[in-house]
């Protein structure tokens, strides 16, 4: 996709302030527009999305940036969506239609636009198993002996309370249970 077709929309939406005053130099309205993209299609909070900026190197090539480029802080990215979220753009807010002019390139160019989400996790197969009595339930079914889980079993509970604090509110010093 061709970004910078949005350039035009994007400054008319979000016009920069003079600079004659100094400040930081403002990014690049299409890298934000990008880091927006990116944010969306991953459902990722600003803070998330100023860390994985840092952190991914995929990120970096779809943003154009060097490892050594500055970085849109968690801030800046939620300035510049609200901004785009108050702009209008015949008469709905600048960013819906931003957007639904870069789904629709994405379908010219045959791409079809899905969410997804970035997640850190392993998943390993693994039987499933509860425990007995006697062990775990995969091995009482292959012996042929079933006992009701412990946790099911009646049992006899023995308390001991302390007399040392108030009558009204005794301290517990030992707690067992015994299985019939």
């Amino acid at each position: 996709v061709d970004f910078e077709l949005f350039r035009a929309d994007l400054e008319r939406a979000v016009p920069r302030a003079d600079r004659s005053r100094g400040g930081r130099p403002p990014f690049d309205h299409v890298l934000m527009f990008k880091v927006l993209i990116l944010q969306a299609s991953h459902s990722l909070s600003d803070e998330r999305t100023e860390f994985l900026i840092k952190d991914r190197l995929s990120f970096m090539r779809f943003l154009g940036l060097g490892l050594a480029d500055p970085v849109p802080d968690a801030n800046t990215i939620w300035t510049f969506r609200e901004a785009l979220t108050r702009a209008q753009m015949g008469g709905e807010p600048a960013i819906q239609v931003l957007f639904r002019a870069y789904e629709a390139a994405l379908t010219r160019a045959g791409f079809l636009a899905m969410g997804g989400q970035i997640i850190d996790a392993s998943i390993v197969a693994a039987p499933k198993q509860i425990p007995w009595a006697g062990g775990w339930r995969s091995a009482q079914w292959q012996s042929g002996v079933v006992h009701p889980p412990l946790w099911r079993r009646p049992c006899l509970i023995e308390l001991t309370l302390s007399k040392s604090g108030p009558p009204s509110a005794p301290i517990l010093e030992q707690f067992s249970c015994r299985w019939n």
